[in-house]
């Protein structure tokens, strides 16, 4: 028999699998080929005759096998006077309903569960209850429908569901502009209307998102054939779709692979960046672990995460690239969370080695040679960035002079160039017990900039001479050249002071103008605020249980008021040389607090007091022409200075004084500095809570590792509430909140550790009964 104008449209448009259904041979390929420059549908088009009468009757001859009459169903006729054609549920009937939002199942109804309800038997056997609304289909003709034979109706079904259908009935129906129920749709494609074709039409076109679309007509559904254009664009969605679903599955594949090899075997970070669909991917589950991520980035770490069996959350994707080694055990977020720059780009290191090639000096020739002083340089022992340090000696007359002794950056800097523009906008260094990120690229800042031990260094010092009751008698700032005797550790300088060595009289006497500083400060209204202060190093960071090395500093130590007091007599000798030359400087204020420091005397020196002393403390204050009173610190004004490597502010001062100091007009005026202190300020806070962060999250991991039902000294520092008080832990240095049965402040008590999740931020100790003999 020869082809109808039907099985030629079905043979230019429709797969072979289609074919199968309307018993048709496909034509050769000069009949199925389209023109050069066409659509494949302007192919199809292009085919399309019209449907003979006599064609359909013979397909519809060839697919009434009756399949449903075989199973024991109804027909359609003996259906239509029945209360399904009414759209309503009884006992008996097969019906497909919304199980959840992704899953249709076929059920038998049993029977009525209250007024609107109805229990049914579901493919799987399962009783359930259902509402109306859930039911997306009644099966036509099957009355007292046994639910144990859905699965062999649903067996059936599958040979008669193959998509491609859908293509060919959407070319003759759209050729017509003809809209269909399901019964039609099913006389169509199978010949049938039974009950089987029915469910197998509605399945397939309740399904299809590209060729039909739903319309609700007088109560009933109906399916229109969707304009050629659209079809073309969803067809494209579908490929795109379907290409993007390969990609997920492909993509859970390398992390399920990853997951499962042993940590020392697992893929190495840039192994997933290499590939810029893998790439895509990784970076959205990092931007949804860390919770800074797009629509996009939110949408496909969803999936993903759906795809791996993992719940939708932040911490569920941080859970599984520490699974596959995408990160190490104790990543720290907020470098991620804040776009932390923890490299520089080529043209900034590029410009950094020239200066280290080149090192210039536009100061040269006015240094002073102080090489000949006891230089000692005090800090953390693992300080990267020495940039200051300390001589004195005693006049003939019995008054101390000191210097502070200061890094001078500024001799390799011009202002607003690359690599200031670069430290501007970092704003400090950022000290984490992980790791150090300099303001300044690593090389520059750590060698040319920085002090070093026996070696002719460039600096920039303020020598100030003092009363006997330790206010300033004299200063002046200076360039010079200096050679650092000492670099010591505060808990070295200390051993040092306690020794009492008479060949270290230099440093005795620097403990001595210390002390008659700190005695001065009083005097004009200072107020304590030293507190014990933790610091932590971690070696190997990247291993799941690194070395944490934990240093408990108490500030009142000798040398670190030592440097403090040093410090703070610098940033006052400095503010007087602005005040006295009118140079625009970042001045620093405080205003007193209303509260009178004597407030606090009943409270034991030491952290309690400190704690109280700043909890009236009221906001500091800066001035960019003038100083303003320091409250805190008890001096007239303040600059900091002492710190140009690590501080931009700081550095901004170096400019305007040497400046000064060779005669020339400062380069910034009060409006400049006061832009780019607030620039700087900003990642300066954003450095603060990094490391603020990163110290509690390794002082957690510290305490989650002691020994359960270790007893911890702990000072009561406030009450909150009731007996609800803030505790310092003495031998850890955090604090904690909890319930304390006695004591006041500034008293010990004695704590157990009952809970601690250095990831989630808590902390929980329990107060136990003091030991008595």
């Amino acid at each position: 028999m020869r082809p109808s104008p039907m099985a030629a449209r079905a043979a230019s448009g429709c797969s072979s699998a289609a074919l199968a259904f309307f018993r048709l041979r496909p034509l050769g390929r000069a009949a199925r080929l389209a023109p050069a420059g066409r659509s494949a549908f302007g192919a199809t088009a292009a085919c399309r005759g019209r449907l003979v009468d006599s064609v359909l009757q013979e397909l519809r001859s060839r697919r009434r096998v009756r399949v449903s009459a075989r199973i024991g169903l109804q027909g359609t006729k003996e259906l239509s006077d029945s209360k399904i054609e009414k759209k309503t549920i009884q006992k008996g009937l097969l019906l497909e309903f919304h199980k959840d939002s992704e899953r249709s199942l076929l059920a038998v109804v049993e029977r009525p569960d209250g007024k609107k309800n109805w229990v049914v038997t579901d493919q799987n056997g399962i009783l359930s209850s259902i509402k109306p609304q859930q039911v997306t289909y009644v099966v036509p003709g099957t009355m007292d429908f046994d639910c144990s034979r859905i699965a062999e109706f649903l067996e059936k079904a599958q040979d008669l569901l193959d998509p491609s259908i859908l293509e060919c009935a959407w070319l003759e129906l759209s050729e017509k502009d003809k809209s269909v129920t399901v019964e039609e749709f099913a006389d169509i494609v199978y010949g049938s209307k039974e009950s089987l074709e029915s469910y197998c039409a509605h399945f397939l076109l309740s399904r299809d998102i590209v060729y039909f679309v739903k319309v609700e007509s007088r109560g009933s559904s109906i399916y229109q054939p969707r304009p050629s254009a659209q079809v073309d664009e969803l067809l494209r969605r579908k490929l795109a779709k379907e290409a993007a679903d390969k990609e997920l599955e492909e993509f859970v594949h390398l992390l399920k692979s990853a997951k499962a090899l042993p940590l020392g075997s697992k893929p190495p970070k840039n192994s997933w960046l290499m590939e810029e669909k893998v790439k895509q991917k990784i970076e959205s589950l990092q931007a949804y672990a860390v919770d800074v991520c797009n629509d996009e980035q939110r949408r496909m770490a969803g999936n993903i995460l759906k795809a791996m069996g993992f719940a939708r959350t932040s911490s569920a994707a941080l859970k599984l690239l520490i699974n596959v080694g995408y990160f190490p055990v104790h990543v720290n977020l907020d470098l991620f969370r804040y776009d932390v720059q923890t490299t520089y780009t080529e043209k900034v290191l590029s410009v950094a080695e020239e200066l280290l090639v080149d090192c210039p000096d536009s100061d040269k020739h006015a240094r002073k040679d102080l090489s000949n002083l006891r230089v000692y340089a005090i800090d953390v022992d693992e300080a990267d960035e020495l940039d200051d340090a300390l001589s004195a000696t005693r006049l003939p007359d019995g008054r101390i002079k000191v210097w502070i002794h200061v890094a001078d950056p500024t001799c390799f800097l011009q202002p607003r160039s690359i690599l200031d523009r670069e430290a501007m906008h970092r704003g400090t260094s950022i000290f984490l017990p992980t790791a150090t990120f300099p303001m300044f690229p690593e090389r520059l800042a750590m060698n040319a900039m920085s002090l070093q031990q026996g070696t002719d260094c460039r600096s920039v010092s303020v020598s100030v001479i003092l009363h006997p009751d330790g206010s300033i008698a004299e200063y002046s700032i200076e360039n010079s050249v200096i050679k650092p005797t000492y670099m010591l550790t505060y808990e070295g300088a200390t051993e040092l002071l306690y020794m009492n060595l008479e060949e270290e009289e230099d440093l005795r006497i620097l403990q001595e103008a210390a002390s008659i500083r700190a005695q001065w400060r009083r005097s004009q209204g200072s107020i304590d605020t030293a507190m014990i202060e933790p610091r932590i190093k971690v070696a190997n960071p990247d291993d799941p249980e690194p070395n944490i090395n934990l240093y408990v500093e108490d500030q009142t130590n000798p040398a670190m008021q030592l440097v403090s007091e040093m410090m703070i007599l610098c940033g006052e000798a400095v503010a007087a040389f602005g005040s006295d030359n009118n140079i625009p400087l970042p001045y620093r204020g405080h205003p007193q607090s209303n509260t009178a420091v004597s407030a606090f005397a009943y409270l034991p020196e030491g952290p309690a007091r400190s704690v109280a002393n700043i909890s009236v403390l009221r906001a500091a204050e800066m001035d960019f022409r003038k100083p303003v009173a320091h409250g805190v610190l008890g001096i007239p004004g303040y600059v900091q200075f002492t710190s140009p490597i690590r501080r931009y502010v700081d550095l901004l001062a170096h400019y305007q004084v040497k400046a000064s100091l060779r005669g020339e007009s400062p380069p910034y005026s009060a409006g400049d500095l006061e832009g780019m202190t607030f620039i700087a300020s900003m990642h300066v806070k954003v450095a603060r809570k990094l490391h603020s962060n990163s110290l509690r999250y390794w002082l957690l991991e510290y305490l989650r590792r002691q020994p359960k039902g270790r007893k911890h000294r702990a000072l009561i520092l406030k009450f909150n509430k009731d007996r609800m008080a803030t505790l310092l832990l003495v031998d850890v240095g955090i604090q904690v909140t909890t319930v304390v049965t006695a004591g006041k402040v500034g008293d010990e008590v004695s704590v157990v550790v009952e809970m601690v999740h250095p990831r989630d931020d808590i902390l929980s100790v329990t107060e136990i009964a003091q030991d008595t003999e």
